[in-house]
């Protein structure tokens, strides 16, 4: 890797594990090249699309490499598909490694290697890249479910900002009790409240449990005959995040249509701020996936709203 800038600012996803731990890592190797600590943004899709990109120096890490990142100076470590070929940036990619073990693999580089990161970043890989063949998947997932579960910034206050301290933390063992007692039943109910949003999406209505193994397991079973299946999580800002997956590479496709982005068969979204309840959130769902109108040509109000 080509030498680099220090950076005015390293921004991360807000969402997931795999953003918690490279936004760390990242904030880490730039400590140790530079001797001070950079600020560190989390953002969710929504807001990062929005977001200007107006520093000079930038480090970015678990978002897709676009054009408007595409600036001098700029570090983006990624492993989600793009299409965008750097002419100025330094990125680095890969899909076969998280962006976790990506920006890792520079921290060896450094010298910034511990046996506590090997073995989180290894289970945080396991975990985002859904190696459920993998011998300590429920474990990885337990790991992943701790930012689901608590929110970025909350653990981050919890962990002190030091990744280390996630590793075997207590409470891993409430996110262990969780998954044995309330999946089974949150699949069950899971699987008698699917709704049609479209003839290729299902809107899963969740209750407890772990729901990405829960949605994965409808999926792994067959059990709907949905192509892709979603879910809506309501937010502190009564706004809604789509979280979509599948089996095949559909999920990604469906929500770039709502402009948002991710996995292949792991994406999300976040809903307009108009859209604060989870009926309205089924409406505006079906009207841009499936979209309809009346015998007298009246168009759904919520054909013009944009996110």
């Amino acid at each position: 890797m080509a030498s680099l800038s220090q950076p005015e600012v390293i921004c991360t996803h807000e969402s997931d594990l795999d953003g918690l731990l490279s936004g760390l890592l990242l904030v880490r190797l730039a400590k140790h090249m530079f001797g001070s600590e950079v600020p560190l943004q989390a953002w969710n899709y929504q807001g990062w699309k929005n977001r200007s990109m107006n520093e000079p120096v930038a480090w970015v890490s678990d978002f897709t490499f676009e054009a408007r990142l595409d600036r001098p100076g700029w570090l983006i470590i990624d492993h989600h598909v793009h299409n965008v070929t750097p002419r100025q940036a330094q990125l680095v990619h890969s899909r076969e490694k998280s962006a976790s073990a990506l920006v890792y693999d520079r921290c060896r580089e450094a010298g910034l290697n511990t046996p506590k990161l090997d073995r989180l970043v290894h289970l945080t890989n396991v975990g985002d890249l859904w190696q459920s063949l993998d011998p300590e998947f429920e474990l990885a997932i337990d790991y992943a479910s701790l930012v689901k579960e608590y929110g970025f910034w909350n653990l981050h206050k919890i962990i002190g900002g030091d990744p280390e301290r996630l590793v075997d933390h207590p409470l891993l063992e409430v996110m262990a009790i969780k998954r044995r007692i309330e999946n089974p039943i949150g699949l069950a109910w899971a699987r008698a409240n699917i709704e049609e949003i479209s003839p290729e999406v299902g809107l899963v209505a969740t209750s407890i449990g772990d729901t990405n193994l829960i949605v994965h397991q409808l999926l792994d079973l067959h059990a709907t005959p949905y192509k892709v299946l979603v879910t809506l999580f309501p937010k502190a800002n009564r706004t809604f995040v789509a979280s979509f997956r599948s089996l095949n590479g559909e999920a990604l496709p469906v929500a770039a249509r709502l402009q948002g982005g991710g996995h292949p068969n792991a994406a999300g979204t976040t809903l307009p701020r108009s859209v604060t309840d989870a009926e309205t959130a089924l409406a505006y769902l079906r009207e841009v996936l499936a979209p309809s109108h009346d015998s007298n040509g009246f168009q759904s109000p919520f054909a013009a709203l944009k996110l």
